[in-house]
């Protein structure tokens, strides 16, 4: 009888990545297409701590540089600008990545990430904003008060601070990073933006 051995893929990413959500669509058939030994977890990063300080010009506009370049090289994705007309913009991605880890404590995890991406890139709200998760939050379906408890709870803190040393555990300067991760051993994979076979078929030979 041949063994398999157990293989995790970790998915290293900010909910407030424009990166990865230029990513989401070849993510998504990656994830579909997976050998059934390889067990994915997400990693929420945090490119950006807590911060109530305006975003200034200089950024926004860099970010915005970074829009187009994405819509340059990854046909296909989308971005509304008028974000940056209709909000308050923060350099914060830390809420966001809070409300992912409470959402997965409700069972709701993929639910909320595609929320917070849609609401932040294609409908221009603001996931900085504690009020902005909780109503996406309802609209996925879940209880407000069950949300909101544990958004701001201490266990959701320290599984995000868990989070970020495990990227610096295994090297990640950057988002989205997948590690591949067979008993004692790691390996980085190459993300690629347009298709998943390459990524597919270097993690099927490293497995």
């Amino acid at each position: 009888m041949v063994t398999t051995t157990k293989t995790k893929l970790y998915y290293f990413h900010d909910p407030m990545c424009s990166w990865c959500w230029a990513f989401r669509p070849v993510w998504q058939r990656l994830m579909a297409s997976l050998p059934d030994h390889i067990s994915v977890e997400y990693v929420e990063g945090g490119l950006a701590a807590d911060s109530d300080v305006a975003m200034s010009k200089a950024m926004q506009e860099s970010i915005q540089t970074i829009w187009r370049q994405i819509e340059r090289q990854v046909p296909g994705t989308e971005f509304n600008y008028e974000f940056w007309q209709l909000c308050q913009p923060r350099r914060s991605t830390y809420p966001a990545c809070r409300a992912l880890i409470a959402a997965d404590k409700l069972g709701y995890y993929e639910q909320m990430l595609m929320a917070i991406q849609e609401a932040y890139y294609l409908h221009a709200q603001n996931p900085s904003n504690d009020e902005t998760l909780v109503n996406l939050a309802v609209m996925e379906g879940m209880e407000e008060d069950n949300f909101r408890q544990f958004l701001h709870s201490p266990e959701t803190d320290r599984q995000l601070q868990k989070n970020l040393s495990l990227c610096h555990e295994y090297g990640v300067q950057g988002f989205p990073s997948l590690i591949l991760k067979r008993g004692n051993s790691s390996v980085q994979i190459p993300v690629d933006y347009r298709s998943e076979q390459p990524t597919l078929m270097a993690i099927k030979q490293l497995s």
